[in-house]
């Protein structure tokens, strides 16, 4: 939709240009209004997967136009674009044209840079090219944190973390589902898949104690394993092989591959009730797994072992949220900008070669290159982008117990089945974990880390994908464990 006086311009020929409004900043309800629509209000609507980011988009003539937001009902302005004030108040001001001469002269070295928490997404190179010649810099859009502020909020979450113990991680009422290792494979992923989770303990009865965990990772090695030319295990196989066989199997092929001589079963990564959260969080990120098992033992000798809790980062997490959240000034890097702190995985820039490289792949990629890259960047997921890196979805190792519905696994080529087409078998409409799942979580660059830490700590978010606003072209990744290895580095 146009705003008023378009047509007008378009029949008396001037080029009309596509831009895009962005307000980034939350709202329940955002109209624009500026001198391009006769300063009625138009109202900009949620961004997929953003709900706090709000976008429209108008056809603009060249020249000097200004605007403002209209936030639930309040007048607002955004205070990262050059602005002025007129009769109205405060309002922004920005150029919108591709030709020098309109833009040369509008502009000043002391407007501020437009940074990643701009209002607006033009795809207009010739404005930032402008700014950057004209103050003979690429300024930094956002503040540098401190080694202070760092030290001070590192300090008292190391502090709660060692206060606190693995008990406080149990839920007032709840299940935690656990596998006989005597249980067929096959049967054990169609359980995974129907209970919706990607993780169970393992339960051995003639040892009388738990022995280790099944995870998705398992059922992707299988898979390809069933793919490979050279595998001893078959599709019929499948159906009697057990979990403690499947194990077994998997440490002689890790022996081989690390030229081990014996096969030496890993032990069980586990804590205790009474385990700090700083212990249980150390042990998920120094043995790489995803949860930890909580278990009592009421005897000396360790019989009789409870289950209690799967214990994630999630959790953990959740926990510091709730204890700072009435006094959020005591960790001041809370208040920061995510691009403004060393967190996560990014896109690397052109020239800056020491970054490692954002694992992403277009939707016609095969689903054997996915589980590949899975493995081999040992990342839990992957964004799955268009040809322009904007976000399409995100394809995750838990993702592959979907294939166990129906025995889908039996009769696909993982080298013939695209991601896309995995990606519906997926988000089965009558599956009851199918599309009503929101898969893909975002945020922006410049959301504060408090805002990327709720996020993060509610159930089922393992990761959020950074987009630019608008475009939601793919900047970098943020997990769980890139946010426990930066508050409990140093």
């Amino acid at each position: 939709m146009y705003p008023l006086g378009m047509d007008y311009l378009r029949e008396s020929g001037l080029v009309l240009i596509p831009t895009r409004f962005v307000w980034p900043y939350g709202g329940r309800s955002v109209y624009i209004s500026g001198s391009f629509t006769g300063w009625t209000q138009w109202p900009m609507t949620p961004v997929e997967g953003c709900p706090t980011v709000f976008q429209t988009i108008c056809s603009l003539p060249p020249g000097y136009h200004q605007y403002k937001f209209v936030v639930d009902g309040e007048w607002r302005y955004d205070e990262h674009r050059p602005f002025i004030s007129s009769n109205i108040g405060t309002v922004n001001t920005i150029l919108l044209t591709r030709e020098s001469d309109y833009l040369t002269p509008m502009l000043s070295p002391q407007m501020p840079p437009s940074g990643p928490g701009s209002s607006m997404d033009v795809d207009n190179e010739a404005f930032q090219r402008v700014v950057r010649l004209l103050d003979g810099t690429s300024p930094e859009p956002f503040p540098t944190i401190s080694e202070a502020d760092l030290e001070i909020s590192r300090h008292r979450i190391a502090v709660f973390m060692s206060t606190h113990m693995a008990y406080e991680l149990l839920p007032e009422s709840g299940k935690v589902i656990a596998l006989d290792v005597e249980l067929p494979v096959k049967q054990a992923f169609h359980i995974l898949h129907e209970q919706g989770i990607s993780v169970a303990p393992l339960w051995d009865f003639s040892k009388g104690k738990f022995v280790g965990v099944l995870s998705a990772l398992d059922f992707i090695l299988i898979m390809r394993e069933l793919g490979s030319h050279g595998s001893n295990l078959t599709e019929e196989e499948l159906e009697t092989h057990t979990i403690a066989a499947w194990k077994e199997a998997k440490s002689y092929m890790n022996s081989q591959i690390n030229g081990q001589g014996g096969v030496v079963s890993r032990q069980l990564v586990q804590a205790g009730p009474d385990d700090s959260l700083k212990e249980v969080a150390l042990k998920i990120l120094q043995n790489g797994v995803a949860t930890v098992p909580i278990i009592h033992s009421p005897s000396a000798d360790a019989s009789n072992p409870h289950l209690l809790h799967l214990a994630s980062l999630s959790g953990i997490l959740k926990c510091i949220c709730r204890f700072f959240k009435h006094s959020p000034s005591s960790l001041p890097v809370l208040q920061f900008p995510i691009g403004a702190i060393p967190l996560g995985t990014w896109v690397p820039k052109i020239g800056d070669p020491n970054r490692r490289p954002l694992a992403m792949l277009r939707p016609s990629a095969s689903l054997s290159a996915a589980l590949n890259l899975l493995i081999q960047a040992q990342v839990s997921s992957i964004p799955i982008v268009d040809d322009n890196d904007s976000l399409l979805d995100v394809y995750s190792r838990s993702d592959i117990t979907s294939l166990a519905k129906d025995r889908i696994y039996t009769h696909i080529n993982l080298e013939e089945t695209t991601i896309h087409q995995a990606l519906q078998y997926r988000d089965d409409p009558f599956s009851m974990y199918g599309s009503n799942n929101q898969r893909c979580f975002m945020c922006l660059r410049s959301d504060p880390l408090h805002k990327v830490l709720e996020r993060l700590s509610q159930p089922g978010v393992r990761r959020l994908i950074v987009v630019e606003a608008g475009s939601k072209h793919v900047e970098g990744i943020i997990s769980l464990g890139d946010v426990f290895r930066f508050l409990m580095s140093g």
